[in-house]
């Protein structure tokens, strides 16, 4: 499985991307995304996804 980023929510922060160990996270128009074939949840390397953890908007980054 991988994490979203709900478009709708995000302020263009750029957090998301510099935390995720994966690369997976990069912008598109103005918002960010995760690239779901990248995406590992952060397993392995985090106890929770770093996208969220870091988000300062509350239920933007979310399980896809």
């Amino acid at each position: 499985m991988a994490y979203k980023i709900i478009a709708s929510q995000c302020t263009g922060c750029s957090a998301c991307e510099f935390e995720c160990p994966n690369a997976a996270i990069s912008m598109k128009g103005e918002t960010f995304i995760i690239d779901p074939n990248k995406c590992t949840e952060c397993e392995g390397s985090y106890d929770h996804p770093q996208c969220d953890t870091v988000c300062p908007v509350p239920q933007t980054c979310v399980p896809a």
